[in-house]
Formats: structure tokens, sequence, C-alpha cells
């Protein structure tokens, strides 16, 4: 298998990594397909952006960041750890090109805004990813066929984690890998936190490889300590925010309002929403899914704010105009309480079908393997000078007190207006028996 190099190497700025470097053809022309340049059109953090201004990065600066991590990981293992012998658990070169494939697509499949549109229309963002390789139709299959014609489906395996060699699946794809080191530092930029500052470059200093995949040595044990914190606080202070999972529920049921009526026949004698019918009729081809970015998405919501539907109407507005529902947090002692406030929303005039959810996010910051369950988690390993591994929260004080430890909130999502006075509306009274029970028995 020979890989073209470019003649000269080229460089793209970054705010994280300063420069990414190309050296091969295949990876050049594969940012340059038209499916690698739709994720310019999806921001990654999706409605993270409507709480921090200035989270409005792309899929497409992300997996460029993986890449570059990735490039250098392989660096790193190829000037100190290089194979000797087939077997002795060293790196082999020759698994670079599948590495730097896997990681520059390995977000491909995502739709717009991401996780909100993957839960409404059931897809699945790493099936697409590997069906888009996969597929003869793509610009990113035909890239990839000129390095052999087998080598889609070996890029695809790699992101279905079934590729046979562990090195390159969790550079990938692990408890601490160049998608989640690329996303922390990137986040934690863009939003203007320093929750996701951890020292990669001391993390990619440490690892190395072995039979069984990557470990860390056992001097660089802090730093890593440090980057499962890193995550652990971006996730309860980032990507758990109750403001963008507020905006995240109007979102949710825009997208479930424009489906119930499309099934209805309830958007005939208006614009009609052609791109979104493959998903609403749940016959999805490539095209389709290849067709919708959150440009798409947001010029249908323009769309909607002049539709004859009110709920569909004001979902629209709600989300254009950065109107997100409030919040409590429940628990489960004051979860036999939400049918209730439900009620009292509905009975003031609001569908609660559409202005009430249940959101929950939870996060598992690190967990080690539990041979009892089905699907195995890659935990980290700390190598010690004689070879030995040992699981790293046996020996870290800080991380064993997060190994195990599920953390999040549950919340109960309503329109702002419940908790507004409105002592001469007629509603009043439920406005007051509402308000009495999320100031009683939750925390607002």
């Amino acid at each position: 298998m020979k890989i073209q190099m470019l003649p000269r190497e080229k460089v793209f700025r970054d705010p994280i990594h300063n420069y990414i470097h190309v050296q091969h053809k295949v990876i050049l022309d594969l940012i340059n397909t038209k499916e690698f340049q739709r994720l310019r059109r999806i921001k990654q953090l999706g409605t993270s952006s409507f709480t921090f201004q200035g989270a409005e990065h792309s899929r497409f600066t992300h997996c460029m960041g993986v890449y570059e991590i990735t490039r250098q990981i392989c660096d790193n293992f190829q000037r100190n750890y290089p194979t000797k012998e087939p077997g002795d658990g060293l790196w082999n070169d020759d698994e670079r090109i599948v590495a730097l494939c896997a990681a520059l697509l390995h977000d491909l499949g995502h739709g717009p805004y991401s996780h909100t549109f993957e839960h409404i229309f059931n897809t699945d963002h790493e099936m697409w990813t590997q069906k888009i390789i996969t597929s003869k139709e793509t610009e990113i299959n035909h890239v990839l066929r000129q390095v052999s014609d087998d080598f889609p489906e070996k890029v695809a395996s790699v992101i279905d984690h079934t590729y046979p060699n562990p090195q390159v699946v969790q550079m990938i794809s692990s408890q601490i890998d160049a998608d989640r080191m690329d996303y922390l530092l990137r986040d934690a930029y863009f939003t203007g936190t320093k929750y996701g500052m951890f020292d990669l470059t001391r993390i990619l200093r440490v690892m190395r490889p072995y039979d069984k995949g990557i470990a860390f040595d056992n001097d660089g044990m802090h730093a890593v300590e440090d980057y499962v914190l890193c995550r652990f606080q971006m996730y309860q202070q980032i990507y758990f925010h109750p403001v963008s999972r507020g905006m995240e529920v109007v979102l949710t049921k825009l997208l479930q309002r424009a489906k119930d009526l499309y099934k209805h026949n309830q958007m005939n004698g208006f614009e009609m929403p052609s791109l979104l019918v493959p998903f609403f009729t749940e016959n999805v081809s490539i095209d389709d899914y290849l067709s919708l970015d959150d440009g798409i998405l947001n010029t249908y919501f323009t769309l909607w704010q002049s539709y004859p539907d009110e709920i569909l109407k004001d979902l629209a507005y709600r989300f254009l105009s950065r109107k997100p529902f409030k919040s409590a947090q429940y628990n489960h002692e004051t979860k036999a309480k939400l049918p209730e406030l439900a009620e009292l929303v509905e009975n003031t005039g609001f569908d609660k079908n559409y202005y009430t959810a249940i959101n929950t996010s939870f996060d598992l910051p690190y967990d080690i393997y539990n041979p009892r369950q089905n699907k195995r988690k890659t935990q980290i390993e700390i190598m010690q000078d004689d070879g030995s591994l040992i699981e790293l929260s046996t020996i870290s004080r800080l991380v064993n007190a997060l190994t195990g430890k599920i953390t999040g909130d549950e919340r109960f999502y309503f329109p702002k207006t419940m908790i507004v006075e409105h002592s001469n509306d007629i509603f009043s009274g439920f406005y007051d028996a509402f308000q009495s029970h999320i100031h009683n028995d939750m925390i607002v």
C-alpha cells in the first residue's frame, strides 16, 4: 500500500494546536471533499452557543484538531517505540494512515444540532459516519479507495471499534483519546473557560503503545489525573449547563411539533420543509442526510415563525430569539410532583406535550473495567518501570474519588411565564400553585 506524500507539507492555522500539519495527499483530498466541508456548517457545541457566546466553532475545526493530535501520537510512537519484530506490542507505522484518516473523519456523520437531532429522528452519527465512508456514492469513499479497494472498510472499522489493532482504536476512542483531548481544549477555549485546560504536551509525551493498546508512563500520572478532573469539570460546568439544556428542550419540542404536524398532514399549503421530509417519513438516503446542516434548519425555523400553527410558530420564535425554558431540579422524592406541575402548565394555556419536558444529564467521569459488564470500557493503564500495568484509580486518590461515580442532575423544564407574577391574570391560581410547588419542593 503506497501512500502518496505531498510535495510540500501544508499547514492550517489553529487556535489550539497553532499549526495543523498535513503531509499526505489523501488527508488533503479528504479535507477538500464536499462531505467533510459540510462539517463547517455544523456547530461543535450545538445549543451551548446560546449560553457561551464564543462557542461558534464547528465540527470541521474539531475534526482537524483530532487529526493533529493523532498525528502527534503517531510521531511520538514511531520516534520512541517503533516495532522491532512482529508481535512485540510496539508501534507499526504502517498503521499511521488508517489512524489519521479515522481521526479526521470520526465525526463525519453528525447531523445538524448533533445530539438533539439524533434524539428526535433516531439517527446515530457513528452509524452514518460508517455509511458515508463505505458508500461508493460519496467523494470521501472515492478518495479512500485510491489508497486501496478495502481501505474505506478499514477506516470505518476503526469508528466501529472492530479494527484489529487496539492501539489505533484507542487513539480515537477510549477514556483518554485524541477526540476527547481536542474537544476539551477547544470547547474550553471557545467558551472562555479554563476547566478543560490540561497539559496536552505532557500527556502526549508519556503515552506509549503496548500489545493491548495504549498506556501512560508512571512519571506522567499527574498530567493524566489533571485530564480526568478537567473532563469532570467541563461536563458539570459547560456541557450540562441548565440554560443550554433549556434551549435544547425548545429545539427538541420544535422539531417534534414539525414532525407531528407533517404526520397529520397539517403542513400542506405552507412552505414544505422538503429536506426534512425523509426524516419525518424515516426513509433517509445518504444524500438526504448530507443535505442538512445547522443553516438549513435555521432557515426552516425562520419560515415557521409565520406558520399558521401557533405552537410551531411560538417555538420557532423562542429558539431563534433565545427564549429558553426555565427549569427546576427534582429528585426521586419530588418526581411525583411532575405530573401535577405539567397539568398546571396545561391549565394556563400551554400544551404540556410541547411546553414541559424532563431532561436528565449524567456523566461517568471515569470507570474501570468490570468483567460482568456486556460492553467493556477501556481503562487508563499506568506503566511502571518494570513494564507492569496498574489501573489509574488504584494509585490516584483524586481519580479514585471520581471512579464509578455518576454525576449530573434531573430537571423539569417549563415556560418562564410560569414563575412570573400574574396577580391580575385569570389563571393566577394555577400560577400561584405552580410557583408554590417549585419554590417549596425543588431547586430552581
